[in-house]
């Protein structure tokens, strides 16, 4: 059996950055990815952008990792040549009744230390957006967008250059406790083996309560359920109106279907919230109903025949459908009852933005 110090599992983006601040601080890593590459699944099929940090509760992980992340990705994008762009955001009311939530937005952003957000009347929005109607909206100058997989392979990079391995083809089919350290059964292709580890992360992602649920020992009381909620995009066929990412008001299961870009300055719109009873990624053209629906709420002026399929992506929901959104969870031992273990679950959006501040906290629970 192989031993080492630490195992992350997954090697999606929060996997990497997990084990890149392991591996800086100087731990043994080994990263088990069961695809053949990285941030296959929910780190490539987002919007890739950089959250300022408005829209959650004051004190919640999420409020706080992603402020604390959003600047920390702005410097190491920066330092580490990673494509971005500071392009900001529009958050509209399209409606006199809708004031008192923009309003209630800034506030909400300012408690969580989001201390730039502008109101702007209809007038000013018109003569920045003059394709929006709206009545009024927020501005958010620290929104971002940037190129998600070339950051991922920054953290790669730096994870193997402090000595960190990246293992692929290889899942994680179960795991106990033995002799103070965590043994788990490995699968690659035909072949089984084991390794053992003083400190596994799981950060499996979608795969994420299934590998919980196979750690012998584990409080299974203490697991969440996923439920799978199908974001679908769509792309515009057309040359882009817009300077900026426009977003209406956020509903009780997301942000609601945005206006966005790719690096290349191409529109797309989504995601749309479907849920879905197993991971598929199929988009099924005749949604593109709602999101004309939808965009022509603070749109009018979008052709038929406009938008086209893109891709979609699956956010793995502690929530069911009809329930609030919660917060990230962390599991330690003190939670699940089993020493060596940190599990991460429900790492939706804003994860991406929190990445490097969510790798922090991990790595101060690892010690």
């Amino acid at each position: 059996m192989e031993k080492t110090d630490c195992v992350v599992v997954g090697a999606g983006v929060i996997g990497l950055a997990v084990a890149r601040a392991l591996a800086l601080a100087g731990r043994e890593v080994i990263v088990l990815e069961a695809h053949d590459c990285i941030g296959s699944e929910i780190s490539s099929r987002n919007s890739e952008v950089i959250h300022a940090g408005i829209y959650y509760p004051a004190g919640s992980l999420k409020a706080m990792f992603c402020v604390a992340g959003r600047k920390q990705l702005y410097r190491y994008c920066e330092a580490h040549h990673v494509p971005f762009k500071r392009c900001g955001k529009f958050i509209i009311a399209t409606e006199e009744q809708q004031r008192p939530e923009l309003q209630a937005l800034w506030e909400k952003a300012r408690i969580n230390g989001v201390d730039d957000m502008v109101f702007l009347g209809q007038k000013e929005m018109q003569r920045r957006e003059p394709q929006i109607k709206c009545v009024s909206a927020l501005w958010s100058p620290s929104t971002g967008l940037i190129d998600s997989h070339s950051y991922m392979l920054a953290l790669q990079a730096d994870l193997e250059n402090a000595g960190g391995v990246v293992v692929f083809d290889t899942k994680v089919n179960a795991g106990s406790a033995a002799d103070k350290r965590l043994e788990l059964a490995l699968q690659s292709g035909d072949s089984a083996f084991s390794v053992a580890a003083n400190t596994v992360i799981n950060c499996a992602g979608l795969g994420g309560d299934i590998l919980a649920r196979a750690i012998a020992g584990i409080k299974p009381e203490t697991l969440p359920a996923y439920s799978y909620a199908k974001g679908n995009y769509f792309t515009y066929a057309g040359k882009s109106p817009f300077t900026s990412l426009i977003y209406p008001l956020p509903n009780e299961y997301g942000l609601g279907v945005h206006v966005t870009h790719d690096m290349a300055g191409n529109l797309r719109f989504g995601p749309d919230v479907e849920w879905v009873d197993e991971i598929n990624y199929e988009v099924d053209p005749r949604r593109g109903e709602t999101f004309y629906a939808a965009i022509r709420s603070y749109w009018p002026e979008l052709a038929d025949g406009s938008l086209l399929p893109a891709y979609a992506g699956i956010r793995p929901k502690i929530n069911h459908q009809g329930a609030p959104a919660v917060d990230f969870v962390i599991q330690g031992e003190a939670e699940h009852g089993v020493s060596g273990l940190i599990n991460l679950f429900g790492i939706e959006s804003p994860g991406l933005t929190s990445s490097l501040a969510l790798a922090d906290y991990v790595k101060q629970m690892a010690v």
